[in-house]
C-alpha cells in the first residue's frame, strides 16, 4: 500500500464575521487547502505553498498552538493509498481568490454554513475543532 503526507490549513478571515474558505474538488466534495508534502519540505511550507497555488493567498497567519492530523484510505491508478493530512489554522486578510485548475470553486462562509457545505465527516470534525480553539483564544 502507498503512503501519503499531506499538509493543508483550515484558513479564515475576520473582516466583517469571521468565515472559513472552502474549496471545491473535481470529485465534487468541498473541503480545505491541502496537498501533498514535497522532499525536505516541512507540514507549515507544504501548507503555504498550496495556499499560494491554490487559492493566489500569501499572507497567512498561522495560529499556533493548532496541529490536526486525519488519515483517510482511497484508490487511485488501482492502488490502495493511506493518506495522512496534518492541518493548521490560519488567518488572511485576503478574500479574493485566484483559483487554481485543481478546483472547481470557492467559497468564504461563516461557521454554521460552512459546517453545513463540507463534505467529509472528518473536514466537519476538524471545523468544528478549529472553531472551539479560536473560540477559546478569544476569551482569554
Amino acid at each position: 500500500m502507498k503512503e501519503e503526507v499531506s499538509a493543508g490549513i483550515i484558513l479564515f478571515n475576520d473582516i466583517d464575521k469571521r468565515k472559513f474558505l472552502l474549496l471545491n474538488y473535481p470529485s465534487k466534495h468541498w473541503d480545505f487547502v491541502k496537498g501533498k508534502m514535497e522532499k525536505n519540505e516541512t507540514p507549515h511550507e507544504t501548507a503555504i505553498r498550496e495556499t499560494k497555488e491554490e487559492t493566489g493567498i500569501s499572507d497567512v497567519e498561522f495560529i499556533d498552538g493548532f496541529e490536526e492530523e486525519i488519515e483517510y484510505y482511497f484508490y487511485a491508478d488501482n492502488q490502495e493509498i493511506h493518506k495522512k493530512v496534518i492541518f493548521f489554522i490560519g488567518k488572511t486578510d485576503t478574500t479574493e481568490i485566484t483559483l487554481s485548475h485543481e478546483h472547481l470553486d470557492f467559497i468564504w462562509l461563516e461557521f454554521d454554513n460552512a459546517l453545513n457545505k463540507t463534505t467529509y465527516e472528518n473536514a466537519k470534525n476538524l471545523l468544528k475543532k478549529s472553531k472551539v480553539f479560536l473560540d477559546k483564544r478569544i476569551t482569554n
